[in-house]
This record gives C-alpha cells, structure tokens and sequence, in this order.
C-alpha cells in the first residue's frame, strides 16, 4: 500500500480512497497523504481540469461517509449558525489546510460561489488556496453528483479523470430519472429541490427543463411548468452505484 500511495497520482488516490471506504477497508494512510502534500505538488498534479474534477468528488463523497459511518451523530448538526455545524466546519484536510465540505462544494467545486445565493452571486474575494484548485467553471452536473448523506442525495460513484465527463452525464441522467415526477397531461414536472438551491448553476427553470430534455427524462417538445419535491434529510450511508 505504501509504494501504491507514493507512486499513484492524486486523481487515482481518490479513486482509491473512496473504494477502500466502500469496501470498508482502511483508509488512515491515504488520509495521511493528501493532509501532507504540498499545495504546489498537488496543484501541479492535478494539471487537467478532469483530473481536478474526478478529485474533488471523490475526496468529498468519500470524507462524508468517513465522517458519518465514525459519528452518524454530526449529521444532526447540519443548521447550526453557532458551534459545529456539518458542513461548515473546517474538517477535512487536504495539502495541509483544513476545509469544510462547504469549502469543498462552494469554493473550488462551484468556482467561489456563494452558499446561499441560488448560484447567482460569485464570492468577492476567495483565498488563494480556492483559486489555485478550483474548477474552471461551474458545472450544474456537479449537484447530482455530490452526496451530503441524506436519503435524497444522488448516488455516489467513483469518478475517474479518464472517463469523468461521460460519468457526470450518465450520473446526472440516473439522478434525474430517478427523482423527477412529469404529468404529461397537465404537462407539469416536479424536480429535486437541488435545482432551486443552485437555480443559477443550472440555468433557472428554463435550464433545468433544458437538462430534463437532454438526457431524455421529458419529451423534447415538451413545456413543461416546473415545481420542486421535498428533500428528504434522513440519514442514509453507503448509497452507491457503478458507472
């Protein structure tokens, strides 16, 4: 295990950290590596912004259900303005600094945008350690594809740089079919509540019925009014799938 960590790039060090958590096998040492690289060699590593992407969501899906499997009891703790909360409180840490899962999502993830802005408003001064590792640009896939633990959270896959985008689209596609309700005679559809969240990562209304389209969950000629189904924040671990 030790010459697989030092000699495997970082993309597929996530790709094996997650596996070992679904696998229940350990996973202190890989842990270990990605708290103690430099910012500077795990920058230059992760060189192409599918390597940045297979990553990131890996590392994300992967410490959430570290955390939770170890203390299921954090996840009460996920509204707190004051004191821990879950996904505010800096947690993980990656080439020596400790991040929340908010960093990870809204920081590097969404290109420094703000939490509660529904995707419309850009952070106004992120840190350098945000700009040197986060994605080129915001990608709404990304909500379908990252899981907080809830029962409503999309499946988790392990993401590979090779084969990433092709993953976010079958992900999206899987998610999507599965939590969209569409009446064609009323020509109406109810979609996950991620798509109100995050309204301006994926287009508005308008974009999201354009994401229903296109991976073929609506018909095309279809126009449809659009409203969100509840989200269901049950704790719900282990919730994965192969692509």
């Amino acid at each position: 295990m030790d010459s697989l960590i030092t000699e495997t790039s970082y993309a597929e060090l996530s790709m094996i950290l997650l596996q070992n958590v679904r696998d229940g096998n350990p996973t202190q040492k890989i842990e270990d590596k990605l708290a103690t690289v430099s910012r500077e060699e795990l920058n230059s590593d992760l060189d192409t912004e599918s390597e940045k992407k297979a990553f990131w969501l890996n590392v994300y899906n992967a410490y959430v259900q570290i955390l939770l499997t170890e203390k299921p009891e954090l996840f009460k703790d996920r509204n707190s303005f004051f004191g821990y909360n879950f996904f505010s409180s800096p947690q993980v840490t990656i080439a020596g600094k400790k991040l929340s899962f908010d960093d990870i999502e809204h920081g590097i993830i969404r290109h420094s945008k703000i939490k509660l802005a529904l995707g419309y408003l850009d952070k106004w001064f992120p840190n350098d350690y945000e700009v040197m590792f986060r994605w080129g640009e915001v990608d709404p896939r990304v909500h379908l594809a990252l899981n907080c633990g809830a029962k409503s959270c999309p499946y988790i896959a392990i993401y590979d740089p090779e084969r990433v985008e092709e993953q976010l689209d079958i992900i999206s596609k899987q998610y999507l079919e599965k939590t969209t309700v569409y009446d064609a005679d009323k020509d109406k559809v109810k979609v996950n509540t991620l798509m109100s969240w995050f309204r301006g990562d994926f287009g508005g209304k308008a974009g999201a019925v354009e994401m229903l389209k296109k991976y073929n969950v609506i018909p095309q000629d279809a126009d449809p009014s659009v409203s969100f189904l509840e989200y269901d924040w049950t704790l719900e671990l282990g919730n994965y799938t192969d692509i």
